[in-house]
């Protein structure tokens, strides 16, 4: 039995279970850098082939390497990226956004769906769409609904994992949330430059949030699987929860990987020409 939380500090009480854990996390890890491609970029386009398409004709690409996620999921991980950072200096705050700030999360999404279903017609060649599909409007698109799943996460987290948690929202001033869309379409901005300086360090990032962001998931779910919601103080603490999020994770992308490799015998995207 996994022993619960006491008066002792977490990172002793569970040694035992920490080492363990750790010790999945490492297997689970060598499986994975085993089954992959070789190569640092190689690896990193493994982690965006567990969630994306990575169709190179809508992806960026820069001297013969292209990015571990289409422009779409781009945005998306890289809008949550952007949410939780921002947040983060707002402390352990973990109330949900006011109404308004909802609705317009909601607005993003809705956009996020009808861009979505725009460019998957234009797969079909007897039917156009609603409209030119680009990849800026992807990546808009793409990191609006980032934004709101960086929002969520954000108060997820701090309510499951915090003793402490404050019941206020980080987007309780009016001018917060505002400031937030004003850095994601300076973010656009800079990744429209297209400078390679730019684009490769972003492009890391991108697909390096694609384990950021599961993990963070996971985490919230080892912290009740462990019956610990809101039993730390401090991050020591979840160190355990965050070794078994952090291995949650790289197993969907393992067996994801895996699913999808056995289905098309490719690491390559595959185009379906109908």
């Amino acid at each position: 039995m996994i022993p619960q939380p006491s008066s002792l500090p977490a990172a002793k009480k569970d040694l035992r279970w920490i080492i363990l854990a750790a010790i999945a996390f490492l297997a689970v890890l060598a499986v994975w850098l085993w089954f992959t491609p070789a190569g640092f970029w190689g690896k990193l386009r493994a982690l965006g082939y567990a969630v994306c398409h990575q169709l190179e004709e809508r992806s960026t690409c820069i001297h013969g390497i292209c990015s571990p996620l289409c422009a779409r999921c781009t945005g998306m991980y890289l809008g949550a990226i952007l949410a939780l950072g921002y947040q983060a200096f707002k402390g352990r705050r973990a109330k949900f956004p006011p109404v308004w700030v909802i609705a317009v999360l909601v607005l993003l999404f809705g956009w996020f769906g009808v861009d979505g279903i725009n460019s998957f017609l234009h797969f079909f060649p007897n039917l156009s769409g609603f409209y030119q599909p680009t990849d800026l409007l992807r990546l808009i698109t793409g990191m609006g609904v980032g934004l709101g799943i960086g929002t969520v996460l954000y108060v997820l987290f701090n309510r499951t994992a915090w003793s402490n948690w404050v019941d206020e929202s980080p987007y309780k001033k009016w001018h917060v949330f505002p400031l937030l869309l004003v850095l994601e379409t300076v973010l656009i901005v800079i990744i429209q430059i297209k400078h390679p300086l730019v684009q490769v360090p972003l492009m890391v990032i991108s697909g390096l949030g694609v384990f950021l962001v599961l993990s963070s998931v996971y985490t919230v779910v080892a912290l009740m699987i462990l019956r610990r919601e809101n039993a730390q103080l401090r991050w020591r603490e979840l160190l355990l929860p965050i070794l078994m999020g952090m291995t949650f994770a790289l197993l969907q992308v393992l067996l994801t990987s895996w699913l999808r490799l056995a289905l098309t015998g490719t690491w390559e995207p595959i185009t379906i020409n109908l």
